[in-house]
C-alpha cells in the first residue's frame, strides 16, 4: 500500500474571537516556522477555524487531532 496524504488536526480555534485577534493564523505562522506545512481552514459544521498539517496515511492514531483515513482506503488492493 502506498502512503497517502490525510490531514492532521494541529488546534482547533472557535471562530468568535475578539474583533482583530487572529489566533489559528499566529499559531499557524508558528508551525511554519518551525517546518510544518500548517494551514488553516474553516470547518463550517463546528464553526471552528482549524490548523491542519498534511501528514501520511499511517499516522499515529494515538496522537491527538489525527484524523484517521477511510476504512475503504485501507481496504485497496
Amino acid at each position: 500500500m502506498t502512503d497517502q496524504p490525510t490531514r492532521i488536526v494541529l488546534k482547533r480555534f472557535p471562530a468568535g474571537g475578539p474583533y482583530g485577534s487572529w489566533p489559528a493564523d499566529e499559531y499557524a505562522t508558528q508551525q511554519q516556522a518551525q517546518g510544518k506545512t500548517a494551514r488553516v481552514v474553516m470547518d463550517w459544521r463546528t464553526d471552528d477555524f482549524l490548523v491542519i498539517a498534511d501528514g501520511p496515511l499511517r499516522a499515529d492514531p494515538s496522537l491527538p487531532g489525527v484524523v484517521p483515513p477511510p476504512v475503504q482506503a485501507l481496504m485497496r488492493t
